[in-house]
């Protein structure tokens, strides 16, 4: 997946939560909506999560990179 995808994917996950929460929030889901809404809203947290900690170890790896020399990261 392209870093454009990811990016998207990520900014789409965390404006569906957004979605989710406001129709949970508003009282107007039955019991088995905000069950399914729930439900979903976990994965998309999941699915966020992963994405956030791949970020954080690829910031870490440029961090070591960058801490090896001027011409480290010339290669990438």
């Amino acid at each position: 997946m392209s870093k454009n995808k990811k990016e998207n994917n990520f900014e789409l996950s965390i404006k569906n939560l957004e979605i989710i929460v406001t129709k949970m929030e508003s009282g107007e889901t039955t019991l088995e909506e905000s069950l399914n809404l729930f439900e979903e809203g976990m994965q998309l947290i999941k699915s966020c999560e992963n994405e956030l900690k791949a970020a954080e170890q690829r910031v870490e790896s440029l961090m070591k990179k960058s801490k090896n020399g001027p011409n480290s990261m010339e290669t990438e």
